[in-house]
């Protein structure tokens, strides 16, 4: 019923000629037409009963279409289950352009790139992957800078003594007025604006920080912009304006002294020495985290490195893709870019970002095939169970309702359902390896 003739194209490529017998494309053709007898009503002929031959003149080509969209998936499952292939990509030619007839056999050729056979090297006891020891511990300067940074959220900001000249880590109360030739410019104004001085923050798109340095509160400073012709905004454009900037108050902050009443305004803590300890076993909790995750990396390597195989260039294409898509995304939110200028610079980057991404790509496609292969023969799957605790963890760390999470998912299709199970079932084959490992030292 079926002959297949497989010649490589590539060490992950493979061209699958699939011939269907002239029997079993007659068999096809024959139920077509008897379906479509059931269902058209042709003048002179009771419901059923028209002729095939009647039928043929009137559908023959509509019939055709249809008897090759039966057959080529049909057909092409089973070419793949025969030639003993997992496919990661199929091309076969447009179904629509493809002839059959009648009593004659049916030839179509798929090319299709395979998944690369992984011969997976030890990794289990008595021969698991060794780990170099991470030796951090956290430190009391470590506990110190923490306790620091929980006064710097509980600093007031306050007055500064009459007199006080601004210098870096002051706070000054600023009104600014843009005007082009003494009249106020739309939208070129603020009043009130808290600025920390040394912070480099444009104010209006201004540097401000060495206008500000030195002066005292009632002090009055004029800036000037010029706006270079292209300015989007015609009246701007080729002009100069004079920013006045006017400093309504000095202010200071005020670090709050680390003692049990401090410790109280934290949360439920009696005393500064209960703050500390709590303090000491959150450090302690990230540091085991970060020490994991840097065990995790180890394996990773070691996996990477213990492992040789081709991989299929239609893989790497697709993760080089999306690698570049997200970090074009990146830098147009970075740049807080929004018109079509902008857009087009970041798509100039593409060809730049394609070959700076192309190793880290390979790396990803590498490890995720790796980890596949090591699931597979772990029997290790994803359970709902799993998608669910996942979920949860993703919408505490976003601080954000798990409707909200499921709804993000469920948006991207079957497509991001996949990618979201395939990257728990590498997480998951990942920390098998780790349980496995070995830590020396």
């Amino acid at each position: 019923m079926m002959k297949l003739d497989i010649s490589e194209l590539g060490p992950m490529k493979r061209a699958i000629k699939i011939e269907i017998s002239e029997e079993a494309v007659n068999q096809e053709f024959d139920k077509v037409y008897q379906e479509l007898k059931r269902q058209v009503k042709i003048p002179g002929f009771r419901p059923g009963k028209a002729p095939v031959k009647v039928l043929e003149q009137r559908y023959s080509n509509a019939v055709a279409q249809d008897v090759v969209q039966r057959l080529v998936p049909d057909y092409y499952q089973r070419a793949v289950q025969e030639a003993g292939v997992t496919p990661v990509f199929v091309d076969i030619p447009p179904i629509e352009r493809m002839k059959i007839e009648r009593n004659t056999a049916f030839t179509f050729t798929a090319t299709v790139d395979i998944k690369p056979t992984i011969e997976l090297r030890d990794y289990r006891p008595p021969n698991p992957i060794s780990l170099k020891i991470d030796n951090r511990t956290v430190t009391d300067e470590q506990c110190q800078g923490a306790l620091e940074t929980l006064r710097e959220k509980h600093a007031r900001v306050d007055a500064a003594p009459a007199g006080t000249l601004l210098a870096d880590g002051l706070y000054a109360v600023v009104n600014i007025e843009g005007l082009l030739d003494g009249k106020p410019v739309e939208g070129a104004q603020k009043d009130g604006h808290l600025y920390k001085v040394g912070s480099n923050e444009p104010v209006l798109g201004l540097e401000i920080d060495e206008a500000l340095v030195g002066k005292q509160d009632g002090d009055v400073v004029e800036l000037s912009q010029v706006y270079p012709s292209s300015h989007p905004d015609q009246n701007l454009s080729g002009q100069t304006v004079v920013f006045r900037m006017t400093i309504a108050g000095i202010k200071q902050k005020q670090l709050p002294e680390a003692d049990d009443e401090f410790a109280k305004d934290c949360g439920s803590y009696e005393t500064l020495a209960a703050l500390q300890e709590t303090i000491q076993t959150q450090l302690e909790a990230i540091l085991k985290r970060d020490k994991e995750d840097g065990y995790k990396n180890q394996v990773i390597e070691r996996l990477l490195t213990m492992h040789y195989f081709d991989i299929p260039d239609v893989l790497i294409d697709r993760e080089v893709q999306a690698m570049v898509r997200q970090r074009l995304m990146e830098e147009h939110q970075k740049r807080g870019g929004t018109g079509l200028e902008d857009h087009i610079q970041l798509e100039e980057n593409v060809k730049r970002l394609k070959e700076e991404l192309l190793p880290e790509a390979k790396r990803r496609v590498k490890l995720a095939l790796i980890l596949e292969s090591i699931a597979e023969k772990e029997q290790v799957t994803v359970e709902e169970e799993d998608v669910q605790e996942e979920i949860a963890r993703l919408a505490q760390n976003l601080k954000l309702p798990v409707e909200d999470i499921h709804r993000m998912v469920q948006a991207g299709g079957d497509e991001s359902r996949r990618e979201f199970r395939d990257r728990l079932l590498s997480e998951k084959a990942l920390q098998l390896v780790y349980r496995f490992s070995v830590i020396q030292g």
